[in-house]
């Protein structure tokens, strides 16, 4: 029998571990630990250093780099060891996922386990994970030559294709779960369409906060700072005035604060509109925990604004946008042909 449990099963193994591998990756950046590594050996890194030798080695190369010449001149090797972790930690998870995507691909492969719509949706996974891990290594490239911190736009494209992965591999997995057609309101599925649409548009400004350490200003809600709606520095920190919206702090924070409401706003409509519908229990459940996670998040969101994003609410924040674009690509997919 094709496409069998054992197939949804490594799907949503690959799933949890991208989970894993974001929360990872948001500690990393929360702890600025990302740069630790300056070089990149795909199977050699897989190994930390094992003895005093080795890591003083590795703390000499780092100080080649931009980070410790700029803003780590302090570090001593302790210090070192505790940004390297996070780093190590996280590019090991990422080849623990290519293992695991590859390897029973391939098994199920020469055991025919695999019907051909599902070759050809697992060829398209393995893709995006192959240009997730060539993502990572362009982003701390650009933190390794100049500056001592990454590019905000490849910090952003880095997040959102692991974001897509997860929900492409999740969606797999459930046409193989729920293989019956059922009749849809096409209108009702677009309206959902636009909310996923709009979260990625919330994920990616989510990106761009973090990348930009956007968070650690304008620590007020509901109004920024001085009890303003729109604060000046919102439209003139950079010029012309479009750059604020995608380089200037403000206006990056600006965007995130106020597309969350539009995201909730969307949110909530899809509830309303599903009340007048004659739906099935999995697109009942799904439409429900939309509306349970989005306002879940929206709480997470001023909490990690208002604290000045300690690592553990930066983290919990991340996680609520993983669960709620789960939540919306189940709902999506019960309400797609």
């Amino acid at each position: 029998m094709k496409d069998n449990k054992k197939v949804v099963y490594w799907l949503f193994l690959g799933c949890f571990l991208i989970f894993i591998m974001v929360i990872v990756g948001g500690i990393t950046r929360l702890t600025h630990s990302g740069l630790s590594i300056s070089d990149y050996k795909l199977i050699s890194g897989t190994i930390p250093p094992l003895n005093e030798q080795e890591w003083m080695a590795a703390f000499e190369l780092y100080k080649q780099y931009p980070e410790y010449q700029k803003l780590h001149t302090h570090f001593g090797l302790e210090d070192f060891k505790d940004i390297y972790f996070w780093e190590w930690f996280h590019r090991v998870i990422g080849r623990l996922i290519g293992i695991i995507f590859l390897i029973p691909f391939l098994y199920f492969i020469f055991t025919r386990q695999l019907s051909k719509p599902t070759i050809k949706k697992s060829l398209i996974l393995l893709g995006l994970g192959a240009f997730q891990g060539f993502l990572g290594w362009y982003m701390v490239k650009s933190g390794l030559v100049d500056m001592p911190w990454v590019s905000h736009y490849r910090l952003a494209m880095h997040l959102t294709t692991a974001f897509i992965t997860f929900a492409y591999a999740l969606w797999v997995a459930l046409d193989l779960i729920y293989p019956e057609k059922k009749p849809i309101e096409v209108p009702f599925r677009n309206l959902i369409r636009w909310g996923m649409g709009l979260l990625l548009l919330q994920i990616i400004w989510g990106a761009f906060v973090a990348g930009l350490d956007a968070g650690w200003i304008h620590n007020t809600w509901p109004l920024m700072n001085e009890g303003k709606l729109i604060h000046e520095t919102v439209y003139v920190e950079k010029s012309p005035l479009w750059k604020n919206f995608v380089e200037g702090k403000s206006g990056v924070q600006f965007i995130h604060r106020y597309l969350a409401y539009l995201v909730v706003a969307v949110i909530i409509f899809i509830w309303y509109r599903s009340k007048k519908m004659v739906l099935t229990l999995p697109q009942k459940n799904g439409i429900s925990a939309l509306l349970f996670l989005v306002f879940l998040q929206f709480l997470l969101g001023v909490l990690t604004l208002v604290y000045a994003v300690p690592t553990w609410l930066g983290v919990s924040h991340q996680i609520g946008a993983f669960f709620l674009l789960a939540a919306m690509t189940f709902t999506l997919h019960r309400f797609t042909k």
